[in-house]
């Protein structure tokens, strides 16, 4: 599997948000306390936004603790959205062209969780892509062939929708091949300006989430807290584990849910499949 962050809020040094944290996104790719491996050393890769709506992405094959290259763009690196993900393959190849964010235009998506069985599933799920973003794929993975798949499926338009009605069909695909529990997922997809985060699996025993709770009340709560102090009150963090035991720092995303952050606003709402 995998782990992944998804930060909003006031322009973050990228190095105060991968490596300093108690258990920072680079620490899991080593030590991992809540994932279903503890290593996720299959590469890794970031997604930010600046100045431009298109996002910049950085991507490796070298395990995230061990990428000199990381630390140097980190150090230097601000960004107000940001996508951040480390890998544990469930089967694929460890190449660039596998390791997440992947992106479309100004939208950046990201998995943690797997196609169970993808071999059997994968020729259906691909003739299923719309053929005008088949030649936009670019690696072998299920998250990669789910995400575009949900482009399918209107994701630019409505990603709640579209995401529903791509579960719905992978579980469809995955049914008819008598694959018990088609799907495992956590998932992030942003255009920039909204994120969306989605928890479910077929089986209801979906991958860790959490998110951080209100900004101002967090300060008020440890005020000698350096990084709290400096982060805006509608900064929000999306996390597959969290980033260190501070008292009150996060809430569990729930079980078939998906939580919407644009600005100061978090929303939870419940998700199920749809047929599209």
């Amino acid at each position: 599997m995998c782990r992944w962050i998804a930060y909003s809020g006031t322009p973050v040094n990228l190095e105060d948000l991968l490596y300093k944290p108690e258990r920072s996104l680079v620490m899991q790719s080593k030590h991992s306390r809540l994932g279903a491996e503890a290593i996720n050393g299959d590469g890794f890769g970031i997604g930010w936004y600046s100045t431009l709506p298109r996002p910049g992405l950085f991507h490796s094959t070298d395990p995230a603790w061990n990428n000199i290259n990381l630390r140097e763009l980190s150090a230097l690196a601000w960004s107000g959205r940001v996508f951040a993900h480390i890998r544990a393959s469930t089967g694929t190849a460890v190449q660039q062209t596998n390791c997440h964010p992947f992106r479309y235009d100004r939208w950046l998506w990201m998995h943690n969780g797997l196609i169970n069985d993808f071999p059997k599933i994968k020729r259906d799920m691909t003739l299923d892509i719309a053929p005008e973003l088949f030649p936009l794929i670019e690696g072998s993975t299920d998250s990669e062939l789910f995400f575009y798949l949900a482009l399918t499926f209107g994701l630019t338009d409505d990603p709640p929708r579209a995401v529903a009605r791509a579960v719905h069909r992978i579980e469809e695909i995955g049914r008819s091949y008598v694959v018990e529990h088609p799907l495992q997922m956590t998932v992030a997809v942003t255009d920039g300006e909204t994120t969306w985060a989605f928890r479910y699996s077929t089986e209801g025993r979906s991958r860790s989430l959490f998110r951080s709770t209100d900004m101002s009340a967090l300060r008020a709560l440890h005020p000698t807290h350096e990084l709290l102090q400096g982060l805006s009150d509608d900064a929000r963090l999306i996390v597959s584990e969290p980033l260190g035991d501070l008292e009150g720092a996060w809430q569990e995303v729930p079980e078939s849910s998906y939580l919407v952050v644009h600005g100061a606003d978090a929303d939870i709402y419940p998700f199920s499949p749809a047929p599209a």
